[in-house]
């Protein structure tokens, strides 16, 4: 009798670890999902996040604002003095950038679109080849080029250019974006027009 108890329990055992590896395998896929998005020239990681000390973070950042552009441009302004270096290895989180005060492209893009985020203001990653920038889409700014997709501006955020404004200047064929990406969701975003204009 204690043997039969045994073997069942045993199998019982066995079956929760296998459940327990299934379910392991699932989230990892689900994350691997939400985290990569394949390009012709890779795979590109986000590492955006979400954070009481990010949200406290903005807020302090935009706090004299009163308009969504001063928002942006104080933010902006924030992840663009933080020391540009490259980043040989995996993409700093938001809070390493933070901590590390050093980031590349990857890193710095990702603080900033976690901290306009948490202000409630939409943006993108735009891929192209070995770099990455941000586009907000805002109304049209009078003497500022935007990238027109689908007939809507979205204006160029360069993290990499120390103080650099909203409206940074395309330094890309229209052929070298590989995607744009809606961060949050980490989908691709069907492209039917675009034009920089």
């Amino acid at each position: 009798m204690t043997s039969k108890l045994s073997h069942t329990l045993s199998k019982l055992i066995l079956g929760g670890f296998a459940l327990y590896f299934v379910f392991l395998l699932l989230n990892t896929l689900l994350i691997s999902k939400r985290r990569h998005i394949s390009t012709p020239d890779g795979i590109y990681i986000n590492n955006i996040q979400e954070s009481k000390k990010l949200y406290q973070l903005a807020h302090i950042l935009t706090k004299h604002c009163h308009t969504k552009e001063c928002k942006i441009q104080s933010i902006l302004d924030y992840v663009t003095n933080i020391p540009y270096k490259i980043n040989h290895f995996k993409a700093h989180s938001p809070q390493q950038t933070i901590q590390k005060n050093f980031g590349d492209c990857d890193d710095k893009s990702n603080l900033l679109v976690s901290l306009l985020h948490e202000i409630d203001i939409k943006s993108y990653f735009v891929l192209v080849p070995k770099h990455i920038f941000v586009i907000v889409p805002l109304t049209k700014i009078k003497n500022k080029k935007a990238l027109y997709i689908n007939g809507k501006p979205y204006y160029i955020l360069e993290t990499t250019a120390q103080n650099s404004p909203i409206g940074f200047p395309l330094h890309y064929s229209l052929n070298d974006i590989k995607a744009i990406v809606e961060p949050f969701e980490n989908r691709k975003i069907d492209i039917e027009t675009i034009e920089y204009k």
